[in-house]
């Protein structure tokens, strides 16, 4: 069974870790570094992917300084999100190809296949539905719309990329318990009138952060069938 490597960064600006991201794909596409999973947390940010719109973000400046919010223009797919503390991101950086996972250190002048990248959003969503499972919260999918949902509401938001040599990178962010009051300052996804949840808000007492992420790396393990290592 292939190996993953798990990394928990605790609280990293948005910038590091995109930078990070973009070191270890090369690495991995080499073959110096294992398929890894990094886990994380950001400071106040909203991001914009490639199909973002400027209108979907609704604070102005002045606002966005009050409330500590840096605002990025990045290569994954969808609209604008939010992260913050309190919201559980993961970014697998795992080799792609049209039947899934291979490994490490294939030979670069071989011709990428189409990855299945509809596939690989479906089996994000699939971890992140197995996690809250395992955590008391039944999830699903909506039909055409990216991400995890309870009762209508958005849970988990997923946005990603292959590059060039297979390797995807961005992820999934999970709303544990955050502060939800940074969603009135954007039109999530450009979906409006979706509203957000959190666990916080489903459950009594939600869990801490460490059983999140234990569930989200079990449920990594058992859908992308590999053998998750934890870095210390």
């Amino acid at each position: 069974m292939q190996e993953c490597h798990v990394r928990w960064l605790g609280l990293v600006p948005y910038q590091q870790a995109w930078d990070l991201q973009a070191d270890l794909a090369r690495q991995i596409a080499t073959g110096e570094q294992p398929p890894t999973l990094l886990l994380l947390e950001h400071p106040h940010t909203y991001t914009f992917g490639r199909s973002g719109h400027a209108s979907n973000l609704r604070w102005n400046k002045a606002e966005l300084e009050r409330r500590g919010v840096q605002v990025l223009w990045v290569d994954r797919g969808g609209d604008v999100t939010y992260h913050g503390p309190g919201q559980l991101v993961g970014y697998p950086l795992i080799p792609l190809r049209i039947d899934g996972l291979v490994s490490p250190g294939m030979d670069s002048s071989t011709p990428l296949p189409q990855a299945d990248y509809l596939g690989y959003l479906r089996s994000l969503e699939q971890v992140i539905i197995l996690a809250l499972k395992q955590l008391g919260v039944q999830a699903g999918r909506l039909h055409n719309l990216t991400g995890v949902w309870v009762a209508g509401a958005k849970i988990a938001a997923i946005g990603v990329k292959v590059d060039a040599r297979g390797i995807t990178r961005h992820g999934f962010a999970l709303n544990v318990a955050p502060d939800m009051s940074y969603w009135d300052g954007i039109i999530g996804c450009g979906l409006e009138g979706h509203p957000v949840t959190s666990l916080s808000r489903l459950l009594p007492e939600p869990p801490p952060m460490q059983q999140v992420i234990q569930a989200v790396i079990g449920a990594f393990a058992e859908v992308f069938t590999v053998r998750c290592i934890k870095d210390s």
